[in-house]
């Protein structure tokens, strides 16, 4: 019998949940887009922005998701025939690369596979073997939303630093940002991108982009910047529409504001991070206890190499995609699929999956979801170890 009825609960990487507040903001008749209100309220939004990313330098908002931050990032730093270095640790950061290749980016990419995170001491010997400084930027993901990895992009920032290469640092924060630790001006991070999906609470539609001075200095000579999604005047522009290169995304902006002003000054950053860290660990123990009786395993094996936003785990025998069948059928929780970790051809394609914990999630949410899961090992015959409630519920309670 299905259990389903009820308001459904979507733990997948993003969209995430978007909280009730932000929804009642965003509810309301459209608004003059000239003057009044909404260019006020606007003008609140660009220091929070900053403020989210602990960044002192400027911010562009654009109407689109992740892809199309990745892409003003791509047309403001490069032009064609310019070369980047890409660390990719999962499918994310080898779509970064596609995507800046497409544009007419050369990109040496280094892979690290899907379950281990980049290595500083091979990002700087492949800086120091580019004696001519031909390399613009390094790309890398703080946190790869297939794979689970979780970066050290200070460790990044000191490899460039000791090989003394005057490469920009450009980070993919997409899943990231409002969820794990991240510090734009003390870890030397020249661009960010970002969305609004994910930790930042909103519907998908916004597409943020941080970047400080040199990063500026640097796209003024690109020649991949269209009029849409040339940061500069989005950043810069002083008239209202410049923000937006046309009209401005209303209904996202209230939401926007409402967001901001629980994350900043409600709930405060330091604890948004806490949060996700103690939601991410009662994750970790259930997966660990699970698979002491199971063929069901974390991705990534070092906690220090996990990201706090999502875990990818794998579960044998396609026991992932059925359980994930069950979970959404039978009990109304949505599991994230396991994106990039498997070919559709490959007879473990249906090994993986993925639990969020990232945005508007609290304890009841994330153990909910766990419980549910073990329901679902245990209808479907699913061999799991005993114990991964308890030891859930044991890191929550240690909070």
């Amino acid at each position: 019998m299905s259990l389903a009825q009820g308001r459904p609960y979507l733990a997948i990487p993003g969209p995430s949940t978007v909280p009730d507040r932000v929804l009642a903001a965003m509810h309301r008749p459209a608004p003059n887009i000239y003057a009044g209100a909404l260019v006020e309220m606007v003008e609140t939004i660009w220091p929070d922005l900053r403020r989210l990313a602990l960044s002192s330098g400027h911010v562009a908002l654009y109407i689109s998701n992740g892809h199309g931050a990745w892409e003003a990032a791509n047309a403001n730093l490069f032009s064609r025939g310019d070369r980047a270095l890409l660390l990719a640790t999962g499918r994310f950061g080898v779509a970064w690369a596609e995507h800046a290749r497409a544009m007419g980016v050369e990109v040496e990419m280094i892979d690290f596979g899907k379950s281990t995170a980049a290595d500083p001491g091979r990002l700087e010997a492949a800086l120091r073997a580019d004696r001519e400084h031909k390399i613009k930027a390094v790309l890398v993901t703080l946190v790869d939303t297939a794979s689970s990895v979780r970066n050290d992009i200070p460790a990044m920032r000191a490899a460039i630093d000791a090989a003394g290469h005057p490469a920009l640092l450009a980070v993919d924060g997409i899943a990231a940002l409002g969820c794990d630790e991240f510090r734009m001006d003390d870890w030397g991070v020249d661009v960010l991108v970002s969305a609004s999906q994910k930790g930042v609470m909103l519907p998908p539609g916004l597409g943020f982009v941080h970047f400080n001075d040199r990063a500026l200095q640097a796209s003024r000579t690109s020649d991949l910047a269209t009029p849409y999604w040339r940061w500069e005047p989005r950043a810069l522009g002083t008239e209202f529409y410049q923000h937006f290169a046309g009209t401005a995304p209303t209904h996202h902006l209230f939401g926007l504001r409402e967001s901001l002003t629980m994350i900043l000054e409600e709930e405060g950053l330091a604890h948004v991070w806490a949060r996700h860290a103690t939601l991410a660990r009662a994750v970790w123990a259930a997966f660990e206890a699970w698979g002491q009786g199971g063929d069901i395993a974390l991705n990534i094996a070092d906690p220090a190499q996990r990201a706090h936003a999502v875990t990818a785990a794998r579960i044998g025998g396609g026991g992932a995609t059925r359980l994930r069948a069950w979970c959404e059928q039978e009990a109304g929780v949505t599991l994230g699929i396991g994106l990039g970790m498997a070919a559709p051809s490959d007879p473990t394609y249906g090994d993986f999956l993925r639990v969020a914990h990232m945005g508007h999630v609290n304890a009841h949410m994330t153990l909910g979801a766990l419980a549910v899961m073990e329901a679902g090992m245990q209808a479907l015959g699913i061999a799991h170890g005993p114990g991964a409630l308890a030891a859930a519920a044991a890191v929550v309670a240690g909070a």
